[in-house]
């Protein structure tokens, strides 16, 4: 006599309560997701916000805007972390960066004593001796963050600006929405296209967006 044995199995009650689990969990991730996506633009926008901030700071207390304080003997003479300066204004103050439009991220010039005097006094943190790519801070979405003069700005755009790179096209629009008009080629917010794990330059006359496109990259700038 062959014995047989009952086959268990899942009952349909049992399985939609692993598909509701199941969906449950996904929900989850997904809402994770969007709440650290949301988290970054907000920092972005501080980002933004608290350069312009610095720079209106340093201005009130040495009427003259940082990078275009000078001459460099003046700044060195101030001590503390001003001896560790190297760059003072060139030619002199005028009220405009002298910045490369190829070198936003990795800052020469007025756009690298950008940097120094806003360390050197205080109002954002590291060493004034710090140059190159090193200079240009850390933003929200991994890239850095650089300033630009008026001359070798995103085309149509007016005077000195502060610029985020290697932005999710998603985010870009919502920080464009949040700060100016949601139009990357027009107000004081323009964005240029850039790629993915590359901080790119949004200067030298470069046109700025006509849209965003959500699985692009975007250089996004803001006038100081």
């Amino acid at each position: 006599m062959k014995s047989f044995k009952k086959q268990a199995g899942f009952t349909l009650v049992e399985i939609a309560i692993v598909l509701v689990i199941v969906g449950l969990l996904l929900a989850g991730v997904l809402k994770g997701q969007e709440l650290i996506a949301n988290s970054r633009i907000k920092a972005g926008g501080n980002e933004l916000a608290s350069i312009s901030a610095a720079n209106n700071s340093y201005v009130d207390r040495f009427r003259r805007m940082p990078g275009d304080d000078g001459p460099l003997a003046t700044l060195t003479a101030r001590g503390g972390q001003w001896a560790n300066v190297t760059v003072g204004s060139a030619p002199g103050p005028n009220g405009a960066l002298v910045s490369a439009g190829a070198a936003v991220f990795t800052p020469v010039l007025e756009s690298l004593g950008f940097w120094q005097h806003l360390r050197a006094a205080g109002f954002i943190t590291g060493s004034p001796a710090t140059i190159g790519a090193a200079a240009a801070p850390q933003n929200a979405f991994g890239g850095l963050i650089g300033v630009i003069g008026a001359a070798a700005a995103v085309t149509g755009a007016n005077g000195n600006a502060v610029c985020l790179s290697q932005v999710p096209g998603t985010a870009a629009r919502a920080l464009d929405a949040q700060l100016d008009d949601g139009v990357p080629d027009a107000g004081g917010v323009r964005a240029t296209l850039g790629a993915a794990g590359v901080n790119t330059n949004p200067g030298a006359a470069v046109a700025a967006a006509t849209g965003y496109v959500d699985t692009s990259v975007y250089t996004v700038c803001r006038t100081l």
